[in-house]
Protein backbone atom coordinates (compact mmCIF):
# COMPACT_ATOMS: atom_id res chain seq x y z
CA UNK A 1 0.00 0.00 0.00
CA UNK A 2 1.18 3.48 -0.90
CA UNK A 3 -0.14 6.83 -0.08
CA UNK A 4 0.35 9.84 -1.98
CA UNK A 5 0.66 13.05 -0.02
CA UNK A 6 -0.73 16.13 -1.43
CA UNK A 7 -1.33 19.51 -0.70
CA UNK A 8 -4.16 20.40 -3.65
CA UNK A 9 -0.90 19.26 -5.86
CA UNK A 10 -0.29 15.12 -6.38
CA UNK A 11 3.01 13.77 -8.12
CA UNK A 12 2.66 9.77 -9.08
CA UNK A 13 4.98 7.49 -10.91
CA UNK A 14 3.82 4.59 -12.34
CA UNK A 15 6.73 2.47 -11.78
CA UNK A 16 5.60 -0.84 -13.60
CA UNK A 17 5.18 -0.19 -16.92
CA UNK A 18 7.72 2.48 -16.85
CA UNK A 19 5.20 5.52 -17.27
CA UNK A 20 6.01 8.44 -15.50
CA UNK A 21 2.35 10.27 -14.70
CA UNK A 22 2.54 13.85 -13.38
CA UNK A 23 -0.85 15.56 -12.59
CA UNK A 24 -1.17 19.04 -10.98
CA UNK A 25 -4.89 20.01 -10.13
CA UNK A 26 -7.79 19.38 -7.26
CA UNK A 27 -7.42 16.25 -5.83
CA UNK A 28 -10.77 15.68 -5.07
CA UNK A 29 -12.26 16.31 -8.69
CA UNK A 30 -9.33 15.60 -11.10
CA UNK A 31 -6.97 12.88 -9.42
CA UNK A 32 -9.00 10.23 -8.42
CA UNK A 33 -10.77 9.42 -12.08
CA UNK A 34 -7.53 9.69 -14.02
CA UNK A 35 -5.56 7.27 -12.19
CA UNK A 36 -7.99 4.93 -12.27
CA UNK A 37 -8.38 5.68 -16.00
CA UNK A 38 -4.49 5.66 -17.11
CA UNK A 39 -3.12 3.24 -14.22
CA UNK A 40 -5.45 -0.13 -13.44
CA UNK A 41 -2.26 -1.14 -11.68
CA UNK A 42 -3.38 0.17 -8.77
CA UNK A 43 -6.17 -0.04 -7.26
CA UNK A 44 -7.45 3.39 -5.05
CA UNK A 45 -8.79 1.97 -1.72
CA UNK A 46 -9.75 5.24 -0.39
CA UNK A 47 -8.76 8.80 -0.01
CA UNK A 48 -8.55 12.14 2.07
CA UNK A 49 -7.68 15.73 1.52
CA UNK A 50 -4.35 15.12 2.32
CA UNK A 51 -3.64 11.96 0.53
CA UNK A 52 -4.77 8.92 -1.58
CA UNK A 53 -4.18 5.31 -0.45
CA UNK A 54 -3.15 2.74 -3.33
CA UNK A 55 -2.54 -0.57 -3.26
CA UNK A 56 -0.37 -2.44 -6.32
CA UNK A 57 -2.55 -5.51 -7.48
CA UNK A 58 0.07 -6.80 -10.26
CA UNK A 59 3.65 -7.18 -8.82
CA UNK A 60 2.96 -8.19 -5.20
CA UNK A 61 1.37 -11.65 -5.14
CA UNK A 62 1.08 -13.51 -2.04
CA UNK A 63 1.24 -17.60 -1.82
CA UNK A 64 -1.94 -18.53 -0.03
CA UNK A 65 -2.22 -15.57 2.10
CA UNK A 66 1.65 -15.54 3.16
CA UNK A 67 4.12 -13.74 2.25
CA UNK A 68 6.78 -14.68 -0.41
CA UNK A 69 9.90 -16.24 1.45
CA UNK A 70 12.90 -18.47 -0.08
CA UNK A 71 16.16 -19.66 1.86
CA UNK A 72 19.37 -19.83 -0.22
CA UNK A 73 22.26 -21.95 1.51
CA UNK A 74 25.42 -20.66 0.98
CA UNK A 75 28.87 -20.41 3.11
CA UNK A 76 31.53 -18.08 4.45
CA UNK A 77 35.40 -18.21 5.77
CA UNK A 78 36.27 -17.44 9.69
CA UNK A 79 39.87 -17.80 9.51
CA UNK A 80 40.78 -20.60 7.20
CA UNK A 81 37.56 -22.86 8.51
CA UNK A 82 34.32 -22.36 6.72
CA UNK A 83 30.36 -21.76 7.36
CA UNK A 84 27.39 -22.63 5.95
CA UNK A 85 25.03 -19.73 5.45
CA UNK A 86 21.26 -19.37 5.50
CA UNK A 87 20.62 -16.16 3.02
CA UNK A 88 17.18 -15.20 4.04
CA UNK A 89 15.25 -13.01 1.60
CA UNK A 90 11.93 -11.61 2.09
CA UNK A 91 9.18 -9.51 -0.31
CA UNK A 92 6.89 -7.34 1.07
CA UNK A 93 4.16 -5.05 1.01
CA UNK A 94 5.48 -1.90 2.05
CA UNK A 95 7.76 1.30 0.88
CA UNK A 96 10.34 0.49 -1.59
CA UNK A 97 13.69 -0.63 0.01
CA UNK A 98 16.20 -2.88 0.08
CA UNK A 99 17.68 -3.73 3.58
CA UNK A 100 20.50 -6.87 4.18
CA UNK A 101 21.01 -7.61 8.43
CA UNK A 102 23.06 -10.43 9.99
CA UNK A 103 26.39 -8.98 11.36
CA UNK A 104 28.25 -8.09 7.35
CA UNK A 105 31.30 -6.76 6.75
CA UNK A 106 31.28 -3.29 3.99
CA UNK A 107 31.77 -5.33 0.84
CA UNK A 108 28.74 -7.32 2.09
CA UNK A 109 26.45 -4.73 2.26
CA UNK A 110 27.45 -3.25 -0.80
CA UNK A 111 25.55 -6.58 -2.43
CA UNK A 112 22.56 -4.60 -2.24
CA UNK A 113 23.53 -2.37 -5.14
CA UNK A 114 25.53 -5.19 -7.21
CA UNK A 115 22.60 -7.46 -7.25
CA UNK A 116 19.80 -4.67 -7.94
CA UNK A 117 22.42 -3.56 -11.46
CA UNK A 118 23.34 -7.38 -12.25
CA UNK A 119 19.78 -8.04 -12.28
CA UNK A 120 18.84 -4.88 -14.44
CA UNK A 121 21.37 -5.82 -16.66
CA UNK A 122 20.44 -9.66 -16.86
CA UNK A 123 16.94 -8.52 -17.90
CA UNK A 124 15.26 -8.22 -14.27
CA UNK A 125 13.60 -5.63 -12.59
CA UNK A 126 13.24 -5.67 -9.45
CA UNK A 127 9.53 -4.57 -7.95
CA UNK A 128 8.77 -1.42 -5.96
CA UNK A 129 8.53 -4.06 -2.91
CA UNK A 130 10.21 -4.23 0.54
CA UNK A 131 13.14 -6.55 0.16
CA UNK A 132 14.73 -8.13 3.38
CA UNK A 133 17.55 -10.35 3.25
CA UNK A 134 18.75 -11.86 6.52
CA UNK A 135 22.24 -13.81 6.17
CA UNK A 136 22.03 -16.29 9.30
CA UNK A 137 23.71 -17.25 11.66
CA UNK A 138 23.33 -13.45 12.48
CA UNK A 139 25.85 -13.21 15.11
CA UNK A 140 28.66 -14.76 13.00
CA UNK A 141 30.37 -12.04 10.43
CA UNK A 142 30.21 -12.39 6.78
CA UNK A 143 33.07 -11.19 4.86
CA UNK A 144 34.27 -11.16 1.23
CA UNK A 145 31.88 -11.05 -2.10
CA UNK A 146 30.51 -14.82 -2.55
CA UNK A 147 26.84 -14.09 -1.21
CA UNK A 148 26.15 -12.04 -4.27
CA UNK A 149 24.67 -14.67 -6.01
CA UNK A 150 22.66 -16.44 -3.67
CA UNK A 151 20.55 -13.32 -2.47
CA UNK A 152 20.12 -12.77 -6.39
CA UNK A 153 18.79 -16.07 -6.83
CA UNK A 154 17.28 -16.04 -3.29
CA UNK A 155 14.67 -12.56 -4.76
CA UNK A 156 14.60 -14.41 -8.09
CA UNK A 157 13.20 -17.19 -6.30
CA UNK A 158 10.87 -14.97 -3.94
CA UNK A 159 9.64 -13.21 -7.59
CA UNK A 160 8.92 -16.86 -9.01
CA UNK A 161 11.27 -16.81 -11.57
CA UNK A 162 13.14 -20.22 -9.44
CA UNK A 163 11.52 -22.97 -7.74
CA UNK A 164 12.32 -23.48 -3.78
CA UNK A 165 12.92 -27.20 -4.99
CA UNK A 166 15.81 -26.27 -7.67
CA UNK A 167 17.68 -24.88 -4.85
CA UNK A 168 17.01 -27.04 -2.62
CA UNK A 169 20.67 -29.03 -0.93
CA UNK A 170 22.69 -26.69 -3.06
CA UNK A 171 25.40 -24.19 -1.96
CA UNK A 172 25.81 -21.17 -4.41
CA UNK A 173 28.73 -18.44 -4.28
CA UNK A 174 30.13 -16.02 -6.29
CA UNK A 175 30.48 -12.47 -7.14
CA UNK A 176 28.41 -10.51 -9.26
CA UNK A 177 29.64 -7.81 -11.71
CA UNK A 178 27.21 -4.77 -13.04
CA UNK A 179 26.57 -6.69 -16.48
CA UNK A 180 25.71 -9.75 -14.77
CA UNK A 181 28.80 -11.42 -14.94
CA UNK A 182 29.61 -13.95 -12.07
CA UNK A 183 33.21 -13.15 -10.55
CA UNK A 184 35.81 -15.91 -9.18
CA UNK A 185 36.13 -16.05 -5.15
CA UNK A 186 37.67 -16.86 -2.37
CA UNK A 187 38.06 -19.72 0.13
CA UNK A 188 35.79 -21.99 -2.42
CA UNK A 189 37.64 -24.91 -1.20
CA UNK A 190 36.86 -24.85 2.47
CA UNK A 191 33.44 -24.00 1.81
CA UNK A 192 32.90 -27.06 -0.33
CA UNK A 193 34.72 -28.97 1.63
CA UNK A 194 32.38 -27.92 4.36
CA UNK A 195 29.06 -28.38 2.32
CA UNK A 196 30.00 -32.19 1.66
CA UNK A 197 30.79 -32.53 5.57
CA UNK A 198 26.60 -31.09 5.78
CA UNK A 199 25.49 -33.68 3.25
CA UNK A 200 25.05 -30.78 0.20
CA UNK A 201 24.20 -32.26 -3.42
CA UNK A 202 25.88 -29.75 -5.63
CA UNK A 203 28.12 -26.77 -5.39
CA UNK A 204 26.94 -23.54 -8.07
CA UNK A 205 30.41 -21.83 -8.05
CA UNK A 206 31.92 -19.28 -10.55
CA UNK A 207 33.06 -20.93 -13.86
CA UNK A 208 37.00 -19.62 -12.57
CA UNK A 209 36.63 -21.53 -9.04
CA UNK A 210 34.86 -24.66 -10.67
CA UNK A 211 38.36 -26.95 -10.57
CA UNK A 212 39.40 -25.71 -6.91
CA UNK A 213 35.89 -26.83 -6.25
CA UNK A 214 36.16 -30.69 -7.99
CA UNK A 215 39.00 -31.15 -5.58
CA UNK A 216 37.36 -31.99 -3.03
CA UNK A 217 35.08 -34.82 -4.22
CA UNK A 218 32.18 -37.00 -4.15
CA UNK A 219 29.78 -33.99 -4.96
CA UNK A 220 28.55 -32.02 -7.61
CA UNK A 221 29.95 -28.57 -9.07
CA UNK A 222 28.45 -26.59 -11.60
CA UNK A 223 30.68 -23.47 -12.91
CA UNK A 224 28.51 -20.94 -14.14
CA UNK A 225 29.30 -17.32 -15.88
CA UNK A 226 26.38 -15.18 -15.58
CA UNK A 227 23.29 -14.63 -14.05
CA UNK A 228 21.59 -15.52 -16.92
CA UNK A 229 23.53 -18.78 -17.21
CA UNK A 230 22.58 -19.53 -13.66
CA UNK A 231 18.65 -18.85 -14.13
CA UNK A 232 18.68 -21.25 -17.27
CA UNK A 233 20.24 -24.12 -15.30
CA UNK A 234 18.24 -23.95 -12.09
CA UNK A 235 14.95 -23.27 -14.70
CA UNK A 236 16.42 -26.72 -16.20
CA UNK A 237 16.69 -28.73 -12.89
CA UNK A 238 13.30 -27.92 -12.19
CA UNK A 239 12.01 -29.29 -16.12
CA UNK A 240 14.04 -31.82 -15.28
CA UNK A 241 16.42 -31.13 -18.23
CA UNK A 242 19.61 -32.79 -17.57
CA UNK A 243 23.17 -31.87 -19.58
CA UNK A 244 22.53 -28.49 -19.37
CA UNK A 245 25.91 -27.98 -17.51
CA UNK A 246 28.00 -30.50 -16.99
CA UNK A 247 29.80 -30.96 -13.79
CA UNK A 248 32.93 -30.76 -13.11
CA UNK A 249 35.26 -33.20 -12.28
CA UNK A 250 38.61 -34.08 -11.64
CA UNK A 251 41.34 -36.59 -11.29
CA UNK A 252 43.25 -35.57 -8.01
CA UNK A 253 45.21 -38.38 -8.26
CA UNK A 254 46.33 -37.14 -11.50
CA UNK A 255 47.91 -33.91 -10.13
CA UNK A 256 50.60 -35.32 -8.67
CA UNK A 257 52.26 -35.98 -11.58
CA UNK A 258 55.61 -34.09 -12.32
CA UNK A 259 55.25 -31.10 -14.89
CA UNK A 260 56.88 -31.19 -18.11
CA UNK A 261 59.63 -29.06 -17.81
CA UNK A 262 58.85 -28.31 -14.40
CA UNK A 263 62.48 -28.30 -12.48
CA UNK A 264 63.50 -27.49 -8.65
CA UNK A 265 67.51 -26.13 -7.82
CA UNK A 266 69.43 -29.30 -7.62
CA UNK A 267 72.15 -29.85 -4.87
CA UNK A 268 74.60 -31.00 -7.76
CA UNK A 269 74.43 -27.30 -8.69
CA UNK A 270 76.62 -26.55 -6.00
CA UNK A 271 80.55 -27.38 -5.24
CA UNK A 272 81.62 -27.94 -1.41
CA UNK A 273 80.32 -26.80 1.25
CA UNK A 274 79.74 -30.87 2.23
CA UNK A 275 79.40 -30.18 5.91
CA UNK A 276 76.21 -27.90 5.17
CA UNK A 277 74.70 -29.86 2.71
CA UNK A 278 74.90 -33.18 5.44
CA UNK A 279 72.94 -30.55 8.15
CA UNK A 280 70.94 -29.86 5.12
CA UNK A 281 69.81 -33.32 4.74
CA UNK A 282 69.76 -34.41 8.72
CA UNK A 283 67.21 -31.11 8.70
CA UNK A 284 65.02 -32.68 5.86
CA UNK A 285 65.28 -35.92 7.58
CA UNK A 286 63.41 -34.67 10.67
CA UNK A 287 62.03 -31.48 9.49
CA UNK A 288 64.19 -29.83 12.24
CA UNK A 289 64.94 -25.99 11.93
CA UNK A 290 68.49 -24.63 10.54
CA UNK A 291 70.40 -21.91 10.48
CA UNK A 292 73.58 -21.33 8.74
CA UNK A 293 75.97 -18.66 9.39
CA UNK A 294 78.73 -17.17 6.86
CA UNK A 295 80.80 -14.72 4.72
CA UNK A 296 78.74 -13.07 2.05
CA UNK A 297 78.71 -15.24 -1.51
CA UNK A 298 79.19 -18.76 0.43
CA UNK A 299 76.09 -20.22 -0.70
CA UNK A 300 73.89 -19.76 2.14
CA UNK A 301 70.35 -18.64 -0.41
CA UNK A 302 71.59 -21.19 -2.84
CA UNK A 303 71.67 -23.88 -0.31
CA UNK A 304 68.10 -22.77 1.32
CA UNK A 305 66.45 -22.84 -2.05
CA UNK A 306 67.42 -26.60 -2.47
CA UNK A 307 66.26 -28.07 0.79
CA UNK A 308 62.57 -28.67 -1.09
CA UNK A 309 64.26 -30.75 -3.17
CA UNK A 310 64.99 -33.14 -0.92
CA UNK A 311 62.22 -33.05 1.21
CA UNK A 312 59.97 -36.03 1.40
CA UNK A 313 56.61 -35.31 -1.23
CA UNK A 314 53.38 -34.09 0.39
CA UNK A 315 50.41 -36.63 1.18
CA UNK A 316 47.35 -35.86 -0.06
CA UNK A 317 46.20 -34.01 3.31
CA UNK A 318 49.10 -32.16 3.97
CA UNK A 319 48.21 -30.78 0.33
CA UNK A 320 45.02 -30.47 1.24
CA UNK A 321 45.86 -28.66 4.08
CA UNK A 322 48.25 -26.22 2.45
CA UNK A 323 46.13 -25.98 -0.26
CA UNK A 324 43.00 -24.55 2.42
CA UNK A 325 45.62 -21.83 3.68
CA UNK A 326 45.97 -20.82 0.07
CA UNK A 327 42.06 -20.56 -1.37
CA UNK A 328 41.43 -18.37 2.04
CA UNK A 329 44.25 -16.32 1.07
CA UNK A 330 42.98 -16.39 -2.74
CA UNK A 331 46.12 -17.77 -4.17
CA UNK A 332 44.47 -20.40 -6.14
CA UNK A 333 43.07 -18.72 -8.87
CA UNK A 334 44.93 -20.10 -11.63
CA UNK A 335 42.70 -23.27 -13.07
CA UNK A 336 45.90 -24.93 -13.95
CA UNK A 337 46.89 -24.91 -9.87
CA UNK A 338 44.18 -25.87 -7.65
CA UNK A 339 45.59 -28.02 -5.48
CA UNK A 340 49.41 -27.36 -3.75
CA UNK A 341 51.44 -30.63 -4.57
CA UNK A 342 55.13 -29.21 -3.85
CA UNK A 343 56.06 -27.97 0.13
CA UNK A 344 55.73 -24.18 -0.20
CA UNK A 345 59.15 -21.90 -0.12
CA UNK A 346 58.67 -18.96 1.22
CA UNK A 347 61.48 -16.06 1.62
CA UNK A 348 59.92 -12.64 2.79
CA UNK A 349 61.84 -9.13 2.91
CA UNK A 350 63.93 -8.21 6.11
CA UNK A 351 61.32 -4.88 5.76
CA UNK A 352 58.01 -7.34 6.28
CA UNK A 353 55.57 -5.97 9.43
CA UNK A 354 54.82 -8.26 12.11
CA UNK A 355 51.20 -8.95 10.96
CA UNK A 356 52.01 -9.62 7.03
CA UNK A 357 54.00 -12.23 9.15
CA UNK A 358 51.67 -13.68 11.67
CA UNK A 359 48.67 -12.77 9.79
CA UNK A 360 46.04 -10.35 11.01
CA UNK A 361 43.72 -7.37 10.49
CA UNK A 362 40.12 -6.04 11.53
CA UNK A 363 39.59 -10.34 10.54
CA UNK A 364 42.62 -11.80 10.55
CA UNK A 365 44.02 -13.62 7.18
CA UNK A 366 46.92 -16.40 7.31
CA UNK A 367 50.17 -14.59 6.92
CA UNK A 368 53.29 -16.26 5.63
CA UNK A 369 53.92 -18.09 8.46
CA UNK A 370 50.70 -19.91 7.49
CA UNK A 371 51.28 -19.89 3.91
CA UNK A 372 54.52 -21.62 4.79
CA UNK A 373 52.65 -24.53 6.53
CA UNK A 374 54.42 -27.83 5.51
CA UNK A 375 57.22 -26.00 3.81
CA UNK A 376 60.15 -24.22 4.26
CA UNK A 377 60.19 -20.35 5.46
CA UNK A 378 63.43 -19.17 4.77
CA UNK A 379 64.67 -15.79 6.39
CA UNK A 380 67.86 -14.47 4.77
CA UNK A 381 69.45 -12.30 7.32
CA UNK A 382 68.14 -12.84 10.23
CA UNK A 383 69.77 -10.31 12.43
CA UNK A 384 68.21 -7.89 10.08
CA UNK A 385 64.59 -8.38 10.89
CA UNK A 386 63.02 -6.33 13.26
CA UNK A 387 63.20 -8.23 16.59
CA UNK A 388 59.54 -8.00 17.75
CA UNK A 389 58.95 -9.38 14.37
CA UNK A 390 61.24 -12.48 15.36
CA UNK A 391 59.54 -12.89 18.35
CA UNK A 392 56.78 -14.09 16.43
CA UNK A 393 58.45 -16.58 15.54
CA UNK A 394 58.30 -18.45 18.92
CA UNK A 395 54.95 -19.69 19.47
CA UNK A 396 54.85 -21.12 15.99
CA UNK A 397 57.94 -23.03 16.43
CA UNK A 398 57.08 -24.50 19.66
CA UNK A 399 52.94 -24.98 19.24
CA UNK A 400 53.39 -25.08 15.11
CA UNK A 401 49.99 -23.03 14.84
CA UNK A 402 49.87 -19.11 15.78
CA UNK A 403 46.58 -17.89 17.57
CA UNK A 404 45.05 -14.35 16.92
CA UNK A 405 43.28 -12.64 19.12
CA UNK A 406 40.19 -10.07 18.14
CA UNK A 407 37.01 -8.84 19.66
CA UNK A 408 35.24 -11.21 17.54
CA UNK A 409 37.14 -14.24 18.57
CA UNK A 410 40.31 -16.08 18.58
CA UNK A 411 41.30 -17.34 15.10
CA UNK A 412 43.55 -20.35 14.97
CA UNK A 413 46.03 -20.58 12.03
CA UNK A 414 48.67 -23.69 11.05
CA UNK A 415 52.13 -23.14 11.49
CA UNK A 416 53.83 -26.30 11.00
CA UNK A 417 56.74 -25.04 8.92
CA UNK A 418 60.64 -25.90 8.55
CA UNK A 419 62.44 -22.83 9.52
CA UNK A 420 65.72 -21.79 7.60
CA UNK A 421 68.01 -18.63 8.40
CA UNK A 422 70.85 -17.81 7.01
CA UNK A 423 73.20 -14.73 8.84
CA UNK A 424 76.44 -13.20 8.52
CA UNK A 425 78.88 -13.73 11.78
CA UNK A 426 79.22 -10.07 11.74
CA UNK A 427 77.96 -6.48 10.55
CA UNK A 428 81.08 -6.33 7.26
CA UNK A 429 80.57 -10.29 6.90
CA UNK A 430 84.21 -11.55 7.01
CA UNK A 431 84.61 -12.23 10.81
CA UNK A 432 87.10 -14.75 11.56
CA UNK A 433 88.76 -14.07 8.62
CA UNK A 434 90.76 -10.73 10.58
CA UNK A 435 92.55 -9.73 7.35
CA UNK A 436 89.14 -8.32 6.25
CA UNK A 437 87.25 -7.96 9.11
CA UNK A 438 87.04 -4.58 10.87
CA UNK A 439 84.06 -5.12 13.07
CA UNK A 440 85.28 -4.55 16.83
CA UNK A 441 84.37 -7.68 19.11
CA UNK A 442 81.67 -6.16 20.94
CA UNK A 443 79.65 -5.58 17.74
CA UNK A 444 80.14 -9.38 16.66
CA UNK A 445 78.62 -9.94 19.74
CA UNK A 446 75.66 -6.85 19.59
CA UNK A 447 75.13 -8.45 15.95
CA UNK A 448 74.51 -11.72 16.88
CA UNK A 449 72.71 -10.52 20.14
CA UNK A 450 69.79 -8.89 17.18
CA UNK A 451 68.35 -12.49 17.25
CA UNK A 452 67.12 -12.75 21.00
CA UNK A 453 68.15 -16.39 22.85
CA UNK A 454 64.81 -18.06 22.92
CA UNK A 455 64.70 -17.94 19.22
CA UNK A 456 67.98 -19.74 18.82
CA UNK A 457 67.32 -22.02 21.74
CA UNK A 458 64.30 -23.47 19.18
CA UNK A 459 66.34 -23.72 16.12
CA UNK A 460 67.63 -27.59 16.34
CA UNK A 461 70.33 -27.45 13.85
CA UNK A 462 73.39 -24.50 13.84
CA UNK A 463 76.24 -25.07 11.05
CA UNK A 464 79.01 -22.80 9.70
CA UNK A 465 79.04 -21.67 5.95
CA UNK A 466 82.73 -21.02 5.22
CA UNK A 467 83.65 -19.31 1.96
CA UNK A 468 84.04 -20.97 -1.26
CA UNK A 469 87.85 -21.91 -2.48
CA UNK A 470 88.88 -21.01 -5.49
CA UNK A 471 89.55 -24.76 -6.44
CA UNK A 472 85.61 -25.71 -5.64
CA UNK A 473 84.52 -23.01 -7.88
CA UNK A 474 87.75 -23.94 -10.78
CA UNK A 475 87.38 -27.69 -10.82
CA UNK A 476 83.27 -28.28 -9.89
CA UNK A 477 83.96 -31.45 -7.90
CA UNK A 478 80.83 -33.65 -8.69
CA UNK A 479 78.76 -33.76 -5.67
CA UNK A 480 75.57 -35.53 -4.59
CA UNK A 481 72.50 -34.78 -6.72
CA UNK A 482 69.08 -33.63 -4.87
CA UNK A 483 67.97 -37.45 -5.93
CA UNK A 484 70.23 -39.41 -4.49
CA UNK A 485 70.06 -37.12 -1.07
CA UNK A 486 66.05 -37.53 -1.10
CA UNK A 487 66.43 -41.48 -1.01
CA UNK A 488 68.37 -41.34 2.16
CA UNK A 489 66.00 -39.03 3.68
CA UNK A 490 63.12 -41.06 2.27
CA UNK A 491 64.38 -43.86 4.04
CA UNK A 492 64.69 -42.41 6.81
CA UNK A 493 61.23 -40.89 6.87
CA UNK A 494 59.85 -44.28 6.30
CA UNK A 495 61.59 -45.48 9.70
CA UNK A 496 59.74 -42.34 11.49
CA UNK A 497 56.60 -43.36 9.99
CA UNK A 498 56.53 -46.85 11.20
CA UNK A 499 58.16 -45.45 14.84
CA UNK A 500 54.64 -43.43 14.92
CA UNK A 501 51.61 -45.21 13.03
CA UNK A 502 48.95 -45.03 14.86
CA UNK A 503 49.74 -41.67 16.36
CA UNK A 504 49.78 -38.04 15.28
CA UNK A 505 53.85 -37.49 14.81
CA UNK A 506 55.48 -37.37 11.44
CA UNK A 507 58.52 -36.31 12.08
CA UNK A 508 60.88 -36.29 14.97
CA UNK A 509 60.46 -32.30 15.63
CA UNK A 510 57.12 -33.47 16.47
CA UNK A 511 57.74 -35.30 19.27
CA UNK A 512 56.99 -33.54 22.69
CA UNK A 513 58.93 -34.52 26.05
CA UNK A 514 56.70 -38.00 27.12
CA UNK A 515 57.62 -38.72 23.42
CA UNK A 516 61.40 -38.37 23.57
CA UNK A 517 61.36 -39.99 26.34
CA UNK A 518 59.72 -43.07 24.94
CA UNK A 519 61.53 -43.10 21.97
CA UNK A 520 65.38 -41.42 21.99
CA UNK A 521 66.42 -43.75 25.01
CA UNK A 522 69.68 -43.71 25.85
CA UNK A 523 71.84 -46.98 27.14
CA UNK A 524 74.49 -45.96 30.26
CA UNK A 525 77.12 -45.00 28.34
CA UNK A 526 75.18 -42.35 26.20
CA UNK A 527 73.18 -40.86 29.17
CA UNK A 528 76.39 -40.57 30.83
CA UNK A 529 77.93 -38.83 27.79
CA UNK A 530 75.38 -36.25 27.84
CA UNK A 531 74.93 -35.71 31.27
CA UNK A 532 78.32 -34.50 30.77
CA UNK A 533 77.39 -32.00 27.58
CA UNK A 534 74.66 -30.74 29.50
CA UNK A 535 77.02 -29.07 32.25
CA UNK A 536 79.34 -28.19 29.99
CA UNK A 537 77.34 -26.71 27.55
CA UNK A 538 75.21 -25.03 30.25
CA UNK A 539 72.16 -26.92 28.11
CA UNK A 540 68.38 -25.61 28.85
CA UNK A 541 65.60 -29.01 29.20
CA UNK A 542 64.23 -27.41 25.77
CA UNK A 543 68.01 -27.70 24.26
CA UNK A 544 68.46 -30.75 25.89
CA UNK A 545 65.59 -32.54 24.44
CA UNK A 546 66.49 -30.74 20.79
CA UNK A 547 69.74 -32.54 20.45
CA UNK A 548 68.09 -35.90 21.20
CA UNK A 549 65.32 -35.53 18.62
CA UNK A 550 68.30 -34.67 15.95
CA UNK A 551 70.33 -37.55 17.23
CA UNK A 552 67.31 -39.59 16.77
CA UNK A 553 67.43 -38.49 13.08
CA UNK A 554 70.72 -39.19 12.48
CA UNK A 555 70.91 -42.47 13.57
CA UNK A 556 67.63 -42.99 11.32
CA UNK A 557 69.72 -41.85 8.62
CA UNK A 558 71.89 -44.37 9.05
CA UNK A 559 69.10 -46.86 9.78
CA UNK A 560 70.12 -47.23 13.32
CA UNK A 561 67.36 -48.37 15.85
CA UNK A 562 69.22 -47.05 18.82
CA UNK A 563 71.27 -43.74 19.66
CA UNK A 564 74.71 -43.98 19.59
CA UNK A 565 77.06 -42.19 20.91
CA UNK A 566 78.31 -40.72 17.79
CA UNK A 567 74.65 -39.84 17.08
CA UNK A 568 74.93 -37.81 19.80
CA UNK A 569 78.00 -35.55 19.13
CA UNK A 570 77.09 -35.00 15.69
CA UNK A 571 73.87 -33.73 16.99
CA UNK A 572 75.76 -31.89 19.47
CA UNK A 573 77.86 -30.30 17.14
CA UNK A 574 74.69 -28.44 15.44
CA UNK A 575 73.77 -27.06 18.94
CA UNK A 576 73.96 -23.21 18.23
CA UNK A 577 77.20 -21.71 20.77
CA UNK A 578 76.67 -18.54 21.23
CA UNK A 579 78.96 -17.31 18.83
CA UNK A 580 81.98 -18.38 21.07
CA UNK A 581 83.50 -20.20 18.55
CA UNK A 582 82.66 -18.02 15.83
Amino acid sequence: MYRCMTDRKFYSRYVGGELLISIVYDIKRVVIPILVQFTNHFTVIHHEDHGIFLEDTNWFQEEGGRILFSTITSGTVCGISSCLVQVEVDLSKGLPCFQMVGLLSSEVREARERVRVALKNSGITLPPMCINVNLSPADLRKEGTMLDLPVAVGILTCLGRLSKESTQRTVLLGELGLNGEIKPVRGVLPIVAKAKESGMRRCILPCDNAMEGAVVGDIEIIGVASVTETVAYLQGLEKGEEGLIEPKQIDVRSLWKERDGDRTPDFADISGQETVKRAAEVAAAGFHHLLMIGPPGSGKTMLAKRIPSILPPLSLQESLEVSTVYSVSGLLRSSEEVLITRRPFLNPHHTITSQALAGGGRVPVPGIISLSHRGVLFLDELPEFRRETLDILRQPLEDRLIQIARSSGVYTFPADFMLVGAMNPCPCGHYPDMARCRCAPYEVRRYLGRVSGPILDRIDICVEVEALRFRDMIEKPAGESSAQIRERVLAARKMQSDRFAGTKLRFNTDMGVADVEKYCRLEEKERNYMERMFSVMRLSARGYHRILKVARTIADLEGSTGIREEHLAEAICYRYNGGQDI
